[in-house]
């Protein structure tokens, strides 16, 4: 299967172009005062799965209260300061450091959409970040519903259909096996798997499924680009 046989990139934002795992990690360690050695990765990761299952809505808005209820399981501050603290870093989660890059340059050949759960305020922090490299954005706010429900993934092709382009032109480029690569392939999209958690036990801040094998699979963005470019 040839890279030239797509028109239109898809792409998951959070986790597979923003680095939220060492954003989630930095801030409740920063917020809390407790170091690697204290409170390990699975600990914070398992509890702010948690905390986002109960908080499901706009992330710009109810990370305060998805900081409060990790706090309040590990035992760590949780009065307003700190859950407020916990909030503004989230919007301010830096991209991993290949993204810029590899997004200016995919832009040279392909139309950018971005396709995440996070609502419009989140969205436009992120983009920014990214340097603005999108074509067209879908996210929460708008679709009503979160990945991997298929109605995102429906709305998005309605959207993208309004400029002429059919499902067949789309490659769906994803780190979340849950929110995206294994939904997408069930729906008939080639799919593209950043695997940013590459010789990393567990699942990190994502939820764990079964894992799907995709069309394409890389660890980075920089390798995704350079094979999708030819160079």
């Amino acid at each position: 299967m040839s890279f030239s046989n797509f028109k239109v990139l898809t792409f998951d934002v959070v986790g597979t172009l923003i680095d939220f795992e060492t954003g989630v990690l930095d801030s409740v360690r920063k917020i809390s005062g407790r170091g690697a050695a204290e409170l390990s990765d699975d600990q914070i990761f398992e509890s702010y799965k948690r905390g986002r299952e109960a908080h499901p809505e706009r992330s710009s808005e109810v990370m305060f209260h998805v900081y409060r209820l990790l706090a309040n399981e590990l035992d760590l501050p949780a009065e307003d300061s700190a859950c407020d603290a916990f909030q503004l870093a989230v919007l301010r989660w830096k991209p991993f450091v290949d993204s810029v890059d590899a997004l200016k340059r995919l832009r040279t050949k392909f139309r950018l959409v971005a396709m995440t759960n996070a609502d419009r305020v989140a969205l436009s922090c992120y983009a920014h970040a990214l340097g603005d490299p999108f074509d067209d954005t879908v996210c929460a706010d708008e679709t009503g519903v979160a990945k991997p429900n298929p109605e995102f993934f429906a709305y998005t092709k309605g959207r993208q259909s309004a400029f002429g382009y059919k499902q067949s032109d789309i490659l769906h480029v994803a780190q979340s096996q849950y929110h995206d690569i294994g939904i997408a392939r069930q729906l008939g999209y080639k799919v593209c798997w950043i695997e940013r958690r590459q010789g990393m036990a567990g699942f990190g801040g994502s939820p764990e499924v079964k894992l799907t094998k995709p069309d394409f699979h890389f660890a980075t963005m920089k390798a995704f680009a350079d094979a999708a470019l030819g160079h």
